[in-house]
């Protein structure tokens, strides 16, 4: 391939890969699928935790090699463009998809906290990442920091308090502590989303710094004893 074709090629690449603030409602969906087919697996099926996490782990290291192949091998690059492009973002076209990200934060989650936070914190990843960031992008108009608005974290807040709420009543007795746990740990969902903003993907920051802050907070107002 000439020099000429390749640039012809990258361009038309480029139309089917999605900027960072596109709608991209294609993603969203596939995000929030996968992520459901996932906690269905681990709640219905009789494997433990820590084999979840091994696989989950297992995920990420392919996930990281395929990007860092892709980096190499312009044609692999092509071909996986070529399937994937309709998931995929233009900031992803020569770097880390976001797969490996998200594959490592639900391992990691699932290696070091509780299984009820662990599930909470993957339930904040599947489901609040994307609709705060759908919510960021149709009404986003107040920045807080760089590619996130007040409009996506408030958002994301709610998603947060709202998983957390439902899923404690279904748990423990019914109370005020239950309201104060899920308050709280919307606010540090919407926080965790935040983080990505210092440039460490979302994926990553959402289920460990949200699972981290409601393991502690769980001490402090305790629904999983």
């Amino acid at each position: 391939m000439t020099t000429s074709q390749s640039q012809n090629y990258d361009s038309s690449l480029d139309k089917v890969l999605h900027k960072r603030s596109d709608l991209h409602l294609l993603r969203k969906l596939w995000h929030i699928s996968t992520g459901s087919i996932g906690l269905y697996l681990f709640s219905a099926t009789q494997y433990d935790q820590t084999f979840w996490a091994f696989l989950a782990l297992a995920i990420a290291v392919v996930g990281l090699s395929m990007d860092l192949a892709r980096s190499k091998f312009q044609k692999m690059n092509h071909l996986v463009i070529k399937i994937m492009g309709p998931l995929m973002r233009r900031s992803e076209k020569e770097g880390l998809s976001g797969l490996p990200f998200y594959a490592l934060g639900v391992s990691l989650s699932l290696f070091f906290y509780r299984k009820e936070i662990a599930i909470l914190s993957i339930m904040f990843l599947v489901f609040s990442d994307p609709l705060s960031s759908f919510f960021g992008v149709l009404y986003g108009k107040d920045k807080i920091m760089p590619n996130k608005s007040l409009q996506g974290a408030v958002a994301g807040f709610f998603v947060c308090y709202l998983i957390t709420l439902f899923y404690t009543m279904n748990h423990v007795t019914i109370g005020n502590h239950i309201l104060i746990f899920a308050v709280v740990s919307g606010v540090i969902g919407s926080l965790s989303e935040l983080i990505s903003a210092f440039n460490i993907d979302d994926n990553l920051t959402i289920p460990v710094v949200s699972g981290l802050g409601m393991t502690v907070l769980n001490h402090f107002v305790t629904i999983f004893p």
